[in-house]
């Protein structure tokens, strides 16, 4: 059986960071990812150069950042026909909410607040209905201390029980800013074993899902699901599947 390609798709560079992105893709490529997702913030200067540095692939992204769910909506249409890697930095109720509640979002970050882990039920069926993965930052696992991270690692164990049952996609990250912050993959899924992570959940966070977000991202948005996609505004179905 094949090694997993594994990938973290949600970093910032310079200037929404301390690295440069040539810095980061060094450092990434070094650790053992073959792929990484450059997600300024949209209130920071975006990523202008993407494609192969180092040898590793990087994907062009962004880290939406909103004050209220209306605002979202709106820079959710403004970024997602240029990005690889639409991610919404949540926290906010109603901002948790509208995200899940958007097909065209790929990853909900950072959903909790220091009282609540920022999910429940009904968040939790809307991100599965909708294909939203939820992000674990694994930076916050290293650099809390005391209470903090107790109750980070309550929050996470809370959003995982949610995920499972409510089959909602799941991916791990080094939410990197500075290329010295970031964990290689086998590091990053023994962190993830201290809120309860399976290794299988885990190596499929750092490889499956993330792969599956740039496959949807790169067949388009017209694409529904196997055998289905939507031609110039008409839903029609594959008979032959996919090509």
């Amino acid at each position: 059986m094949a090694d997993p390609v594994f990938y973290d798709l949600c970093m910032h560079c310079a200037p929404d960071g301390k690295s440069t992105q040539e810095e980061m893709a060094g450092m990434a490529k070094h650790l053992g990812f073959a792929g990484i997702g450059m997600t300024n913030h949209s209130n920071s200067d975006p990523v202008a150069k993407v494609g192969s540095e180092a040898g590793i692939e990087i994907f062009r992204g962004v880290e939406l950042v909103a004050s209220n769910p209306s605002k979202l909506h709106g820079l959710v249409g403004k970024f997602r026909h240029k990005v690889d890697v639409l991610a919404v930095h949540g926290g906010d109720e109603g901002i948790n909410r509208a995200a899940v509640e958007n097909p065209n979002v790929d990853v909900l970050l950072h959903p909790g607040t220091p009282k609540n882990s920022g999910l429940n039920h009904v968040l939790a069926k809307s991100a599965s209905d909708n294909n939203v993965a939820i992000a674990f930052d694994m930076a916050s696992l290293i650099t809390l201390r005391g209470g903090r991270r107790v109750h980070a690692l309550s929050h996470f164990r809370e959003n995982l029980m949610l995920a499972r049952k409510y089959d909602v996609p799941f991916l791990l990250t080094n939410n990197a800013s500075f290329c010295y912050e970031l964990r290689a993959p086998r590091e990053m899924m023994a962190l993830a074993t201290l809120f309860g992570m399976e290794r299988d959940e885990a190596k499929s966070a750092l490889s499956e899902t993330p792969a599956e977000i740039i496959s949807r991202s790169r067949r388009g948005r017209n694409f529904i699901c196997e055998g289905v996609e939507i031609v110039e505004g008409v839903e029609s179905e594959n008979e032959g599947g996919l090509e």
